[in-house]
Order: structure tokens, then sequence, then C-alpha cells
């Protein structure tokens, strides 16, 4: 009976924190985030130029499309599709319970895990569908939906705070356009993405069987020593996303690995290693990597010696962006434009989604507001993620970021080294590709407790 009544009180604190938080962060998405139309805006590696020969500044949100001619318009709306079209995870509410605990939502602390799942999904949509693919019906996602995403309890706790706000409307029901998306008249290479895009989606599904789902991570979280409701840091994400993609057995995904920076150091052959290593399916085709490099890009701040490098880094098509954030907040960064960083930020709470039924709706998966934020504000500590699909991608991509990373350093050091050879021939342990036993050696256990006294705190 106390078990019973435990239970219950987590329950009404965690639907009190989800009210909470989106009316802390719901007028994020319905604030207009402004570009200036005279400097290039860099999207994964993607640049888009707004340039006109008026000054100012523009917003992407398509509400002054009138004002400005119709080449420029075009290419904000090729960058609005672009930047929509990335896979947008938040918190949600009212999903399956977490093994172990009370929690049916991540609302309050899961903000990293979700921004690393950001990241490991550009990785898998560029391995899949490749930078060049946007979603058709990018488009269709209105931001003022952004209302009608708010969990059912929360609209209930909050009507009376928004009722003085504005004047009451009734929600808005979110478009069945998606239904008819693999029945539109298109080529098979068309509906082969649309199939692709929804099954990268139902990876990251917030159920107990989804590969990368919040309750999958939370499970490989456990053996670093860290539970549901615990506060997780970018370099601890970065070595559970490492084993979630190892013991995913989903056929399709063994054609990709994830290799995690030793030490600020990339270890050329370790990397290979994993690239060759042989298939599950048996075939002797080599796997494509995702790189992870959790760097610190500074002491207490932000050094702004680094924007540059940063900055080059998001311009790379084979970057997948950077767990990042600022103080007690964790972002996913995927651009920028000047000094100005470019994220989607996880902090909505929305009602959970079940992704095994068919036809499951997109539109709460994409963000329909790019938000801008001072590379300044920006927390030192951050994973920086990379995509290779071939050995030779790899070599030609180590070999382009070490150059990077020379000319942007004016320290004696770089922020990460790629180095010749295996991380056992500089005297480190070198961790096995298949655990039996455990899914962390005791050497990774070490790395990530120190990781862990420099997460993100989400008050």
């Amino acid at each position: 009976m106390e078990a019973t009544g435990t239970d219950e009180v987590e329950k009404i604190k965690s639907k009190f924190m989800s009210a909470w938080h989106n009316m802390k962060y719901s007028w994020v998405l319905k604030t207009k985030t402004y570009f200036s139309r005279n400097s290039p805006v860099f999207l994964l590696g993607k640049c888009y130029h707004f340039k006109t020969d008026e000054s100012g500044e523009l917003s992407t949100d398509g509400s002054n499309f009138d004002k400005i001619n119709t080449e420029i318009s075009g290419n904000v709306e090729e960058f609005r599709k672009d930047f929509i079209s990335r896979i947008w995870l938040t918190y949600r509410e009212e999903f399956p319970q977490i093994k172990g605990s009370a929690l049916t939502t991540d609302c309050g602390w899961g903000c990293t895990l979700r921004t690393g799942q950001m990241l490991l999904a550009q990785g898998l949509m560029l391995h899949f569908l490749g930078r060049a693919w946007v979603w058709p019906d990018a488009l269709d996602v209105d931001n003022s939906d952004s209302e009608s995403w708010t969990a059912h309890t929360v609209k209930k706790l909050t009507a009376s705070f928004e009722a003085s706000l504005t004047a009451e409307r009734e929600p808005k029901i979110l478009s069945n356009h998606h239904q008819g998306t693999l029945k539109r008249n298109c080529d098979d290479n068309e509906m082969r993405n649309e199939v692709y895009h929804r099954k990268i989606i139902s990876w990251f599904g917030d159920s107990p069987l989804a590969a990368f789902g919040l309750h999958q991570l939370i499970e490989f979280g456990k053996k670093s020593g860290k539970i549901a409701g615990d506060w997780y840091g970018p370099a601890v994400v970065a070595h559970i996303l490492r084993k979630a993609v190892e013991e995913a057995r989903d056929p399709e995904l063994q054609g990709v690995t994830v290799y995690v920076a030793q030490d600020c150091t990339v270890y050329s052959s370790d990397v290979i290693d994993r690239q060759c290593s042989f298939m599950d399916s048996g075939k002797a085709d080599t796997k494509a990597v995702i790189i992870l490099v959790p760097v610190r890009l500074g002491g207490e701040r932000t050094n702004m010696d680094y924007l540059e490098f940063v900055k080059g880094i998001l311009s790379l098509e084979y970057c997948v962006g950077i767990i990042g954030g600022k103080p007690k907040q964790s972002y996913y960064f995927a651009g920028f434009q000047d000094d100005s960083l470019i994220y989607m930020d996880p902090h909505y709470c929305q009602s959970f989604v079940d992704v095994s039924i068919k036809d499951f709706p997109l539109e709460s998966f994409h963000c329909p507001s790019p938000k801008k934020m001072s590379f300044k504000k920006m927390d030192p500590s951050c994973t920086i993620g990379f995509y290779c699909r071939t050995v030779q991608e790899f070599e030609k991509a180590s070999e382009e970021i070490t150059k990077m990373l020379k000319s942007s350093s004016k320290e004696k050091y770089p922020l990460f080294t790629f180095v010749k050879g295996h991380s056992r021939d500089y005297d480190f342990a070198s961790s096995p590709l298949h655990e039996e036993n455990d899914l962390f050696s005791e050497d990774e256990k070490k790395r990530l407790k120190r990781f862990s006294t420099e997460e993100f705190v989400l008050l």
C-alpha cells in the first residue's frame, strides 16, 4: 500500500513538472527567430544566403516573405525545409513506465539524452537517406501547431494562465496529411525514403523495445551508475549511444558502428578496426562509423578562441551536430550564423506517440522553428559528432579536421587529435569491440565517473 502511495505521489510530481516546464518553455516555440539578411547561414554543412539589397533581419517562419524578392524567399524556404526535416526529440510524458521507477516522463532530467538522440538520428539520416534528403511535407508543419502539441494534462493546468494572456481558442487538430504520405503519386525512391524516415523515428520511440528509445538508453546508463531521473552529461551520453548501437539487433543497423574518442584522442586504427569488423550478416563490407568526441571548450566558461573551429565543424556535411547547451540546459547544435549557434531545444514536453502503429503522426518529431544562441553563452562541456560511410571517407575527414584543428588552435595543443595506430600502442587500455560479461569495461567505468562531474544540471 505504501509503495502504491509513493507511485501516485511520483505521478503527480511528474504531471506538475510537465506543466511547469511547458509554461517555462512553450513561449520559446512561439517566439520568432530572426536571421541577418547579410550573413550566410550554415546548417550541418549546407550554406544558405538570404542576402538582399536591403539591410536588416529576416524571420524564417515565412511571415514576411512578401517583403523580399522571390529568389531570396525561395532560399529561405529551402533553409526552413532543411531545418524542419531534421528529427526533433523532446521531453515526452505518459509513455510506458521506465523499468525500476515510477517515471512516465523524462521532463526535467532527460534533456541531454534527447540531444544525444537527435545527434544519432542525424547520423542515421545521413546513412540511410543522405544529406540532400528533405521531408516533402516539411513546410506543412505550421509554427502555430506548437500549441496543439501541448500535452493534455498541461493544457488543463495552464488553461487559466493562457486565457489571461490571449483569447481562448479551440486547439488545432494535427493535420492528417501524413496518412496519405505513402499513397501519393511518387516514384519508388521517394517511397523508400519515407519508409526509412518513419523507421528512423521509430527507433527512438519512447517504449522499452525501441533500439534507441529513452528506456533502452537508461538501461545502458545503469552500467555507468546512472538511473532514471538522474542528469546525464554529454560525454556519458556519447558512451551510452555507442553501447546502444552495438547492442541493436535490427538487421538494418548492422552496417553502422559508433566510436567514442578517448581523452580527446581519435585512434585511427581503432576506428578502422570497427569499420572493418565482420557484419552479423556475414558480408565483408565495411561499416559506416559515427565518431563522437567529448571535449571541453574552456574552463568554467567557453573560450571564444574556439568559435571559429566550432563554426568550421558545423560547416562540414559529415558533421552530425553537437550535444551541448548552456549551463543547466542541453541543446542540439546544428548550425550557425555569425557568432550565434542554431539549435533545437528538447525542453518542450509533448505527449507520448506510439510509433508502433501504422502511419503514426510525424509532426511532433519535426521542429517548426530554429532557435539561436550566442556562442559565448555555450557551456564548455560538449560532444561533437561526425559520420563517415567508408574507411576512405574517415581518412579524408581526419585529414580535413586535423588541418582545421591546427589552423584554429592558438594554444600549443589542439582541442582534440587524430593519431595513427591503436590506443593500446600508447599504453592506454583499449576496450574490446564485444564484451561478454559487462557492457562497460573497468577503464570505461572510471572514465564515465570522471565525466559525470562535468554534467549539465537542469533545475
